[in-house]
């Protein structure tokens, strides 16, 4: 037996994919794969896509304005066609015919339910005014980050880290029904409700329910859609070695090649104002920083108590650290404004985000075998 890159290559001749948990329940061991160019310097790929981004933004006057004109309704065109390209191939390794086993594990569904809902929401809450109480701008920004839970990228990061591909897709799937369901209701709450009960400063916000609703349908839905139909009709026409040992090792690294677009177009369309205010984003990435760290080590420890074995705690852990920046900065501009201190909070998410949790993806794999239930002998 062998194994794949993580990007989904093949190395020889049969191998577990990426989507699930290795049939006989082990994690397979990353250390023994031989691992394409992509895979091992993505560290650097990622920041050289950081840097090139910040730079074009930077360089380039007019890129910025172009870049925001591409957009229909609150969707930005080119972010939009990189998420795509990225969610597409990992959703297409998801085993849509053994979801069940998903749902039916309800130890995994009410925890990343309370994870991403209760606690997540109030860590960030938490943090934001401990570290920016000076800052109220900076702060609801950082709040309307806690509260977009991540739809898009978590499945990278999770796919990197060899988690539970199909349990990956069921959680985003019901964090996109709360996310349009809660999102208002928890945004009244923390920046209205609970700041009043605390004593402390209030602010008005009026999100856009629709603004959300499209978001979810776009990044989750169209790139879902699509997966579902390759398996189902990929495997009815050419069977499932096929797929799995042929199409799939085709389509993995183009989710690598839509994440790396992904940063460029982002910090591109940002990097004018990341790299005009320097202290102030220091400022927001102080908290970011730690809310990725707290969350993703509660998952892990929670996933561990609970012995839900190395793929599941590895899914809970990201899912729970995620955050959908796209909608986070959506929400921003559309309440208050392209220039508002809510909206540069929103920007410097991914800039933390997209280091800190790849490096959290070399984290799990080094615990890996700390995070595996221990079988009696």
């Amino acid at each position: 037996m062998t194994a794949r890159s993580r990007t989904g290559t093949d190395t020889g001749d049969t191998a577990p994919t990426a989507a699930g948990p290795h049939p006989s329940g082990a994690v397979p061991d990353p250390a023994g794969r031989r691992l394409s160019l992509l895979d091992r310097g993505l560290p650097v790929w990622i920041l050289a896509a950081m840097a090139l981004g910040l730079a074009l933004g930077h360089g380039v006057p007019l890129l910025p304005a172009l870049l925001d004109r591409a957009r229909i309704g609150s969707v930005s065109v080119p972010i939009a066609a990189g998420l795509l390209i990225m969610m597409y191939p990992v959703l297409a390794k998801v085993r849509y015919r053994h979801l069940d086993r998903v749902l039916t594990d309800r130890r995994l569904m009410i925890t990343s339910l309370v994870l991403n809902w209760l606690v997540s929401p109030a860590i960030m809450f938490a943090l934001a005014w401990w570290l920016l109480p000076d800052l109220p701008e900076y702060r609801t920004g950082l709040v309307i980050v806690g509260l977009a839970r991540c739809i898009a990228m978590v499945l990278i990061w999770n796919d990197l880290a060899c988690g539970d591909g199909d349990a990956a897709a069921v959680l985003v799937a019901v964090n996109s029904v709360f996310q349009v369901v809660a999102f208002g209701a928890l945004g009244w709450f923390y920046l209205q409700v609970l700041p009043r009960w605390l004593g402390l400063p209030t602010t008005s916000a009026d999100f856009s329910v629709v603004t959300i609703t499209v978001s979810v349908l776009v990044f989750l839905g169209i790139p879902l859609l699509a997966g579902f139909l390759t398996r189902t009709v990929g495997e009815r026409r050419r069977g499932t070695e096929w797929y799995e040992r042929r199409l799939l090792p085709r389509l993995g690294p183009w989710a690598l090649y839509g994440l790396l677009f992904t940063i460029v177009v982002l910090f591109a369309f940002q990097g004018e104002r990341i790299l005009a205010r320097p202290l102030d984003v220091a400022r927001i990435a102080l908290p970011l920083l730690a809310y990725f760290t707290v969350t993703f080590a509660l998952g892990l420890v929670l996933g561990r108590l609970l012995r839900l074995g190395y793929p599941r705690t590895t899914t809970l852990a990201f899912t729970a650290a995620g955050n959908n920046f796209e909608l986070a900065i959506a929400v921003a501009i559309g309440t208050f404004g392209v220039a508002s201190g809510q909206a540069l909070a929103g920007v410097v998410g991914p800039l933390i985000e997209v280091p800190v949790l790849l490096a959290l993806v070399h984290v799990a794999l080094a615990l890996r075998s700390r995070l595996e239930p221990r079988s009696a002998t």
